[in-house]
C-alpha cells in the first residue's frame, strides 16, 4: 500500500448554484408532461351504470325463462312416457297364470271401470297365451248400461275367438251395471256376504218449481220442438213427457233382463222379484241362480284355473296419469309456447 499524503489538500464541494441547476433540469420534464383528460360528468357516469344494470337483468331474465320453458317441456316428456309405460306395463309372468281383470267404482266413461279400460285389459288377457283363464274381481255398485252393455258383449266375443273360460268373483257388491257384465262370466263367485242383483233401470232428477215459486223467480223456457224441453226441472212436470221416459227405461230394463237370461240359463230360478230391482246377499243370490257358488279370488285360481299365480292385467291410474289429468290443458299449452318460442342464449 502507498501511504497517504497528509500533505494533500481536502476535496471541494460543489457550488450551491450547481447543484440548483441540476434539481431543476431533472424537474423540468415533469412539468412538460401534457395535462390528462377532463373529468366525465356525473349524469354520463350514472347513466352508464343503470345501463349496465339493465343489460344484467335482460340477461338474466332471458336465462331463466329459457330454463322454465326446457322444464315445462321435460315434464310433459316425462309424463307422456311415464303414461305409455304404464298403459303398456303389464306384471311379469314366469308362466301359466290365472289372468285378473279389476272392476272397482262407478262403471263410466271417465271412471277407472270404464269400456275402454275394461276392453282393453280384456284383449291383453285373452290374447296371452299362458292365461289359462279370467277372473274379473268385481266391487262395483253399477253405473252406466252403455258402458257395461260394450264390456258384455266385449267378453262374449273373446269368450269364443280365444276359446278361454271367464269367472267373475265379487267381493262386496256386484249390483245393477255391475251385474250386468257379470252375467257374461261362465261362473260366478260370491261371498255369502255380498250384495248381488238390482236388475232394474233408473232415471232420477229433481223439481224446483215449488222452491221458486216461494222466491217469485219465473222460469222463461224458449224452445225450437215441442219435447225440447222435456224433463226441465225447473218446469212443471208433463204428464206425456213421464210417459215417454218411462217407457224408454222399460225397454233398457227389457234389454237387462234378457242378458240375465242368457247369461245365466236354466241356473236362474225366476220369481216375481228377480228383476224388480232388489239385491240379496251371496248366499241368496246362490240359492236364486243369479251366482254360483261361494269362492274368493285365490280360491277361483288355485282349485278352478290351477293356475295359482295371478298377474293383473288391469290399467291402473298412476301419479303421472292423475298430473296429466289435471293440468293436462295448461301442460299442453306450455309445451306448445315452449317449442315455439325456444331460441338460443343470447
Amino acid at each position: 500500500m502507498n501511504p497517504i499524503d497528509e500533505s494533500s489538500p481536502p476535496a471541494t464541494p460543489p457550488p450551491a448554484a450547481a447543484t440548483a441547476s441540476a434539481m431543476a433540469d431533472a424537474a423540468a420534464p415533469a412539468a412538460a408532461a401534457p395535462p390528462g383528460p377532463p373529468p366525465r360528468p356525473s349524469y354520463e357516469v350514472a347513466l352508464e351504470q343503470v345501463a349496465r344494470e339493465l343489460l344484467r337483468e335482460r340477461r338474466s331474465e332471458h336465462r331463466w325463462r329459457v330454463f322454465f320453458r326446457l322444464a315445462w317441456l321435460g315434464l310433459v316428456l316425462a309424463i307422456a312416457a311415464a303414461v305409455l309405460l304404464a298403459r303398456s306395463h303389464v306384471s311379469a309372468s314366469t308362466g301359466p297364470h290365472t289372468a285378473l281383470i279389476e272392476v272397482r267404482g262407478e262403471i263410466a266413461a271417465e271412471g277407472e271401470a270404464s269400456a275402454e279400460n275394461l276392453v282393453s285389459a280384456l284383449k291383453s288377457a285373452f290374447e296371452d297365451s299362458d292365461a289359462q283363464a279370467v277372473v274379473l274381481r268385481i266391487n262395483s255398485p253399477g253405473g252406466s248400461p252403455v258402458q257395461a252393455g260394450i264390456v258384455y258383449d266385449e267378453i262374449r266375443r273373446l269368450k269364443a275367438k280365444h276359446d278361454k273360460k271367464v269367472y267373475a268373483v265379487v267381493e262386496e257388491m256386484c249390483a245393477s251395471g255391475a251385474y250386468y257384465i257379470a252375467v257374461a262370466a261362465d261362473e260366478i263367485y260370491v261371498d255369502k256376504a255380498s250384495l248381488v242383483g238390482s236388475i232394474g233401470v233408473l232415471m232420477d232428477g229433481f223439481g224446483f218449481t215449488g222452491a221458486m215459486e216461494k222466491l217469485g223467480v219465473e222460469r222463461r223456457l224458449l224452445t225450437a220442438g215441442a219435447n225440447k224441453g222435456m224433463l226441465d226441472p225447473f218446469s212443471p212436470q208433463n204428464e206425456k213427457h213421464n210417459a215417454y221416459a218411462k217407457a224408454m227405461i222399460e225397454q233398457i230394463h227389457q234389454q237387462f233382463i234378457a242378458v240375465v237370461k242368457q247369461g245365466r240359463g236354466k241356473r236362474l230360478h225366476e220369481n216375481a222379484d228377480t228383476f224388480s230391482g232388489l239385491f240379496w246377499n251371496g248366499q241368496e243370490a246362490i240359492r236364486q241362480g243369479l251366482a254360483d257358488k261361494i269362492g274368493n279370488l285365490d280360491y277361483v285360481a288355485r282349485e278352478v284355473v290351477k293356475a295359482e299365480e295371478v298377474v293383473d292385467y288391469t290399467p291402473h291410474e298412476n301419479v303421472a296419469e292423475r298430473l296429466a289429468k289435471r293440468f293436462g290443458a295448461s301442460i299442453g299449452a306450455g309445451a306448445v309456447k315452449a317449442l315455439r318460442e325456444l331460441s338460443p342464449l343470447r
